[in-house]
């Protein structure tokens, strides 16, 4: 069944879902609005369709030894989660009698997406992107390389959605699609700007010119650190004109502090 939904706002947008009877929607906890009464709501630690014992209650296929695997891939799912700094647990809401809507958001003023998969490609998302999904679609977590995540920051851990039905993301500001095949096959992008991108598309990190005179005015003078993200192939990329840091050093700013300091770049010090 195809997820029903709908993405109403402005400035801070939430996706409205209409569930069919037994039809199944999870999210990340503290994305959840609201729901009618028809819609259960439960909590489970492991992810939906089996992975990691999240999904359908068939725990007594294979006795013992069923229940043990279970444990063990809720077990390791749990730990990849924790170590990538997401939430535990997930919120799974399933209608009955009826028709049941449930409504969801982001945590940051900005857009929602809903990504449509077939089962063909997965799709990757930064950290904290995810919102809510059908329970046939997987949630993992992917890790571009400790090499690239090191320089670029924010790309180390990223969040991976494979099978095939509706997932719902969020970021920050308003979204542009592109791809890279459109611009010469490359594209090089702000780290923190970087939203969702297809399975295909080649994620990397480069430091900004060399260590000369112009590589150093870029890093200390030009708001981007001494990296930019590249992302090279054919597929939809999906940016955000808002970053969190930015959000949070405006924030500071109207406070009576200055988290970017006078020149940004490589002296800015980082919220969190």
């Amino acid at each position: 069944m195809t997820l029903q939904q709908q993405i109403v706002g402005n400035a801070m947008q939430m996706a409205v879902c209409t569930l069919n009877p037994g039809q199944t929607v999870y999210c990340e906890a503290g994305k959840f609005l609201f729901k009618t009464a028809n819609v259960s709501m439960e909590t489970r630690l492991g992810g939906p369709g089996g992975q990691g014992g999240g999904g359908q209650q068939g725990g007594g296929a294979g006795g013992m030894g069923g229940f043990l695997r279970q444990a063990m891939g809720t077990a390791m799912q749990v730990g990849q989660r924790a170590l990538a700094g997401e939430s535990l647990a997930f919120q799974y809401f399933t209608a009955s009698g009826g028709e049941g809507t449930v409504g969801f958001a982001g945590v940051l003023p900005g857009e929602m997406r809903a990504l449509e998969l077939s089962g063909s490609r997965a799709w990757f998302a930064e950290k904290d992107a995810f919102v809510a999904a059908e329970d046939t679609v997987r949630f993992g977590i992917a890790f571009a390389g400790g090499r690239q995540g090191m320089s670029g920051g924010e790309g180390f851990i990223l969040e991976k959605f494979t099978g095939h039905g509706t997932v719902i993301i969020a970021g920050a500001g308003n979204f542009i699609d592109l791809n890279p095949a459109d611009f010469g096959g490359r594209i090089e992008v702000d780290t923190g700007c970087i939203v969702a991108f297809e399975e295909g598309i080649q994620y990397g990190v480069q430091r900004i010119g060399g260590l000369n005179r112009q590589g150093i005015m870029n890093a200390v003078f030009g708001g981007e650190g001494l990296s930019l993200a590249t992302l090279e192939g054919n597929g939809r990329v999906i940016l955000q004109s808002m970053t969190l840091e930015g959000l949070a050093n405006a924030l500071k700013k109207a406070q009576g502090g200055d988290k970017q300091g006078p020149t940004g770049g490589m002296f800015s010090t980082h919220v969190g």
